[in-house]
């Protein structure tokens, strides 16, 4: 397999305290890109960090 052939379906995205938001990477499941967003919003910041799957435009709750 090579890289134009993997699957990245899964967004953590970021939203500043201006509404701005941005993707801070593309993960291969939902539990790896939680994982990163745990650990990202563990850090304190008033940044809201959440999972979405590559097509929906909204922080998601279900797979």
């Amino acid at each position: 397999m090579n890289d134009s052939t993997v699957t990245l379906p899964w967004l953590v995205i970021r939203q500043d305290d201006n509404g701005n938001r941005y993707r801070v990477g593309r993960y291969a499941t939902r539990a790896e890109a939680q994982k990163i967003a745990d650990s990202l919003d563990s850090r304190g910041h008033k940044q809201l960090y959440w999972v979405e799957r590559v097509g929906r435009a909204a922080p998601a709750e279900q797979d």
